[in-house]
């Protein structure tokens, strides 16, 4: 929750008076709850959507992730009428297997942002994995970034608002 891509990609919204939230999954920093094997996370990031449909009365659900949050997250998009789709950093494709690729396939827009020098989330990875997911879908490569995106996290931010704001317009 507090590195440096999310907080860009956070601040940067928050800057816009865009409305978000961000939180660690569980057993993460200051969390409670036990590593569930990417079963019980997701089960962290449909409870904050519920929350923010539920309880904030939001209308439109934009889900953005970064690595491990990136399949987690983009996972449950069809789990929600009211989430419009998502902005994948650094998917995780060999790390986390299929199954969490196939979850994060759907019809709504989405947005794949990686670094052509990412040594975890490999580069080659996603040139395998991008052709796997329906339109609409846009991507960006980030030259000279690796997965850590030091020095590099307006540009990250950039792109995700730039998508955000194309499909609330």
């Amino acid at each position: 929750m507090w590195n440096n891509v999310v907080t860009g990609v956070f601040n940067t919204f928050i800057q816009n008076d865009i409305s978000c939230l961000r939180f660690n999954f569980r057993a993460v920093g200051g969390s409670t709850g036990q590593h569930g094997d990417g079963e019980e996370e997701r089960t962290d990031v449909r409870a904050c959507i519920k929350f923010l449909i539920e309880e904030r009365n939001n209308k439109k659900i934009f889900i953005c992730g970064y690595s491990y949050g990136a399949a987690i997250g983009c996972s449950v998009v069809n789990s929600f009428d009211k989430i419009i789709g998502y902005a994948a950093v650094s998917f995780p494709w060999a790390f986390m297997g299929s199954t969490f690729k196939e979850r994060a396939q759907t019809d709504k827009p989405k947005l794949f942002i990686q670094g052509d020098k990412d040594n975890i989330a490999h580069y080659n990875h996603f040139e395998k994995n991008y052709n796997f997911y329906d339109e609409p879908k846009k991507f960006h490569i980030v030259k000279g970034a690796d997965h850590f995106y030091v020095g590099y996290e307006i540009k990250v931010a950039t792109y995700v608002l730039v998508f955000y704001k194309s499909l609330i317009s």
